[in-house]
């Protein structure tokens, strides 16, 4: 079959069409057939050699988002069936087949029937930030009526989603975003407050909103430096979440404000085998939210064909994106 693969780590311009063999079907897995991806900045980090350790062998078909339809099912697989349009985080990591080919081989546990209202391509977006932003939110963040909550990145793939879920638990949504574009978004999607962080400065809208006490619970999905802004945002005793804790950071005041950390990293369960379905069972509550209409995504205004997946990184590493990129599958 058909894929796009990188054989080294590098820029944009590693990837390589290829013949490779189609996967067998193995017991627990199904065979999909790929219709669509989305680009994540996971994919970003593996093409480039930052993560090495989670990186598949070369030659390296990445991409966890799918969508597509189960052509062949293996041995002891109990929730698909051929024909069945699915969606979900598939890997693109480790020894997991990535979603940048024709056909991708499938840990059942990690797919989900499509939403039966959106096409293909939408289901595509969801899956990455969907699953991170359910963990953090509706998993980890405790929130209660009424909870002061700050997303951070707000506009971004996991904080636009995150917005949502925060207001389906009635919390009082503050979001932190860096252009008017963005502000729209979120107050779109229902942030009750909106931040400009690149002209306020995070004392600033704690005093302001919160007479200087502090959010009862911040998620974090820019992370790294910026843990210490959401360390000043939170309330003493307060919980801070994030997507991204792969940093040198004073902890200090973490200690001093006796506060709660949390990280949220999502595809622990590709690399320890253990845990899978509880990924299929937030995509089965996403489908029901999504099918409701309680739960909906942007897409950029870009969108690729899976050969010219160089041209997607080069888009998104230019930094001019405002939510999810599509990637449609051209090799079939």
């Amino acid at each position: 079959m058909k894929a796009m693969v990188i054989n080294k780590f590098g820029g944009p311009e590693v990837f390589e069409l290829m013949d490779i063999p189609k996967p067998e079907v193995k017991p627990g897995y199904v065979l999909v057939r790929v219709i669509a991806s989305s680009l994540n900045p996971f994919e970003i980090k593996l093409r480039s050699g930052l993560l090495p350790e989670f990186a598949p062998p070369f030659p390296a078909v990445l991409n966890s988002d799918v969508s597509g339809i189960v052509v062949k099912v293996g041995e002891n697989v109990e929730l698909l069936r051929p024909g069945d349009e699915v969606y979900g985080f598939i890997g693109g990591m480790a020894d997991e087949c990535g979603a940048l080919a024709e056909y991708a081989l499938v840990d059942e546990e990690l797919l989900s029937i499509k939403p039966n209202n959106i096409d293909f391509k939408t289901a595509a977006l969801f899956p990455l930030v969907g699953i991170s932003a359910y963990r953090a939110i509706m998993e980890n963040s405790h929130i209660k009526q009424g909870d002061k909550v700050l997303i951070q990145g707000a506009a971004g793939g996991v904080g636009h989603i995150a917005v949502q879920f925060a207001k389906m638990l009635n919390a009082e949504v503050y979001a932190t975003v860096s252009s008017d574009e963005k502000a729209e978004i979120a107050t779109h999607l229902g942030a009750d407050y909106v931040i400009n962080y690149k002209t306020t400065e995070v004392k600033d809208y704690v005093d302001k909103y919160t007479e200087g006490k502090g959010f009862d619970v911040v998620f974090d999905t820019i992370g790294a430096s910026n843990l210490i802004n959401s360390f000043i945002a939170a309330k003493v005793g307060g919980l801070v979440l994030t997507t991204n804790s792969r940093a040198t950071v004073d902890l200090t005041l973490l200690h001093h404000k006796s506060l709660t950390l949390k990280t949220i990293f999502m595809v622990m369960p590709i690399f320890t085998k253990t845990n899978r379905n509880e990924l299929g069972n937030i995509l089965n509550e996403m489908k029901k939210m999504i099918e409701e209409g309680n739960l909906t995504i942007f897409r950029d205004k870009a969108e690729f064909e899976f050969t010219d997946i160089s041209k997607a990184h080069e888009y998104y590493e230019a930094g001019d994106i405002t939510a999810k990129i599509s990637l449609l599958n051209n090799l079939i």
